[in-house]
């Protein structure tokens, strides 16, 4: 068979989900239905389903550095996304082996950053000591970090409740941390739900229709990988960040969903509706 050595490659460093609506199972689906070749370093292994986490059990941080090593070392990897990190450790290992990456290759790797510190069930997620080494080692490697409201109101240290002091936050952030900011805003609520793409240029929205009564998870993940695809294609961040936010709404308006064994419904993303 032909080589197919002009397919995209882009790599997700995350948590593995056992019900595979997030995390790095959700990365390789976006991935896939975008086109792009993925590779996973797995920092943590996740027994959880859409509202329930039940175990988190995290991966050696060496062992972490040494996926990310060989696969980069292996692979064409043309761009990477983090999702759940977990630990300082795994924080900063992980931007360790980015850092020693980019001079190896001379440039910087684009690199999503999804800062994920709580899961949508409410579970913590990120130990608060590892938010220092976040903000010290691994976003100033970023060409784009995306938080969501309450992950933004971490970082700042103050509430966001509306358009307004959203973009205000957005400014902060970029002010504060030197790189681009996707400041997702579906927490808000109303009849859409606006992000802001957020840089020293100004402020671009995307918009598209709420969609309500689903209950699922994975949203943030899968918006960061489709927009991780994209770079990974070639595309402008602000292209990436539209056809991502095209992708993920897609998926959640075409959810899935089942009866649950509590009598209650399960939904999952739909990834493969979002193409």
């Amino acid at each position: 068979m032909p080589g197919h050595a002009n397919v995209p490659v882009a790599l997700t460093i995350a948590g593995s989900d056992s019900s595979a609506g997030a995390g790095a199972q959700a990365d390789l689906k976006t991935f896939s239905a975008l086109g792009v070749y993925g590779l996973t370093a797995i920092t943590c292994v996740v027994s959880e389903t859409p509202g329930k986490v039940q175990r988190i059990q995290a991966v050696d941080a060496d062992v972490v550095a040494d996926q990310i090593n060989l696969l980069l070392e292996s692979f064409p990897v043309a761009a990477v996304k983090t999702g759940m990190l977990f630990s300082a450790e795994i924080v900063a290992a992980v931007a360790r082996a980015l850092r020693d990456w980019n001079m190896k290759r001379g440039s910087a790797m684009p690199l999503i950053v999804d800062p994920v510190m709580v899961a949508t069930s409410g579970d913590l997620l990120l130990h608060k000591d590892a938010i220092d080494t976040y903000e010290r080692e691994l976003f100033p490697l970023a060409a784009l970090v995306t938080p969501n409201l309450d992950e933004a109101a971490t970082l700042l240290g103050a509430p966001i409740r509306d358009l307004d002091t959203m973009r205000a936050a957005g400014q902060r952030l970029v002010e504060r941390y030197g790189v681009a900011i996707l400041l997702k805003g579906g927490h808000l609520g109303g009849d859409n739900a606006i992000d802001l793409l957020v840089d020293a240029r100004g402020v671009a929205e995307f918009s598209a229709p709420f969609t309500r009564g689903v209950h699922t998870h994975g949203t943030g993940c899968t918006y960061s990988a489709a927009i991780a695809a994209g770079l990974a294609c070639g595309r402008p961040l602000d292209d990436a960040v539209r056809s991502g936010k095209h992708f993920i709404s897609a998926a959640i308006a075409q959810h899935f969903s089942w009866p649950a064994g509590d009598g209650s419904t399960l939904h999952a993303l739909n990834h493969s509706a979002a193409n």
